[in-house]
């Protein structure tokens, strides 16, 4: 109800600028010298990869980028919260303004360009949260890299330490020729020295993969099987989408970027169901793209996805969102 109230200031800031206020509320409300942070609740707990999430509800990447509210999210109820992307050096990300509200289509266009502080910064913070749920850590390739795949190992081997599970990020269109990464051969060379970079660790940390929405079946089919063939414990299905709807009404949604919001939910539906069908059981698919609601997150867990990952909905929703869907499940 209190978001309810302030939504309509909230929605006179600036996109960018009131996402960056939010994340900093909640370090402030939950950093580690802060209260108790709240129960995470247990609710439908799953198994990946010998990690126990203790409710099949995560932030996707992309809202906490540096690692700076891991705390205060958890608080809100996630299960697990993925950071990122964070790649080996700093970088400002594309120009401004990137970041885009469709109101009327309760959708999000962001063009960021993985914008973050670096994998050493992120780091120190991710050493210093409580961290009362699972942790995930996702990782990038820097825009001017000369070689990606080095970056991808880089940074799989920094944070495995730290992290409960590491999240490839192949599936963002806002890098020029990330996504081009999601084919093989390149695909296959790039995994392969990502599992070999999490060897460095102490323990073998759980390779997640990202792909896009975007992929057609083929595409679909070689990511599954080079995932398969590199020992990649789960498939996150998927990201943002460069396409657009001929039923959106905003002004914006012509702006460049990925599309995320109510508006994904039907593509990503259909990708999740083609990724099931594909994998056949060969590993977990985690599902994400358009979730607002405990419905549409209990149609995702029931047509067979692990779990499920949100973040644009907090937009629209408010942070009350997560204990409303894990008191309907």
């Amino acid at each position: 109800m209190l978001y309810d109230l302030l939504k309509p200031l909230i929605f006179t800031l600036d996109a960018e600028r009131a996402h960056r206020l939010a994340v900093r509320a909640l370090a402030l409300a939950q950093g580690p010298a802060g209260p108790p942070i709240r129960d995470i609740p247990r609710v439908r707990p799953v198994t990946i990869a010998g990690v126990e999430f203790p409710n099949p509800v995560g932030l996707a990447a992309g809202l906490d980028k540096d690692g700076e509210a891991i705390d205060g999210l958890m608080g809100l109820g996630f299960g697990s919260v993925e950071i990122g992307s964070l790649t080996p050096r700093p970088q400002a990300g594309n120009p401004k303004p990137r970041l885009f509200r469709l109101v009327e289509d309760r959708a999000v266009v962001n063009r960021m360009g993985f914008n973050n502080g670096g994998i050493d910064a992120a780091i120190e913070r991710v050493q210093a949260a409580r961290r009362p749920g699972v942790l995930g850590i996702n990782v990038g390739a820097n825009k001017d890299s000369d070689d990606r795949v080095a970056d991808y190992a880089l940074g799989v081997a920094k944070v495995a330490p730290h992290a409960d599970y590491v999240t490839i990020n192949v599936s963002s269109p806002n890098t020029p020729g990330l996504r081009d990464l999601q084919s093989r051969p390149a695909l296959d060379e790039l995994l392969a020295a990502s599992s070999a970079a999490r060897m460095l660790a102490d323990r073998r940390v759980p390779l997640f993969l990202k792909v896009a929405p975007d992929l057609d079946r083929a595409g679909m089919e070689g990511v599954v099987a080079a995932a398969i063939d590199a020992g990649i414990d789960a498939l996150i299905v998927g990201n943002t989408t460069i396409s657009r709807s001929d039923t959106l009404r905003s002004p914006l949604a012509e702006e460049a970027g990925g599309l995320s919001g109510r508006p994904l939910a039907v593509l990503a539906r259909a990708k999740l169901a083609e990724a099931l069908e594909i994998v056949d059981g060969a590993l977990p698919v985690i599902a994400v793209g358009g979730i607002d609601s405990a419905d549409e997150a209990r149609a995702r867990l029931d047509a067979g996805a692990a779990m499920v990952q949100l973040y644009s909905a907090l937009v629209f929703e408010g942070p009350g969102l997560v204990r409303r869907i894990l008191k309907r499940l």
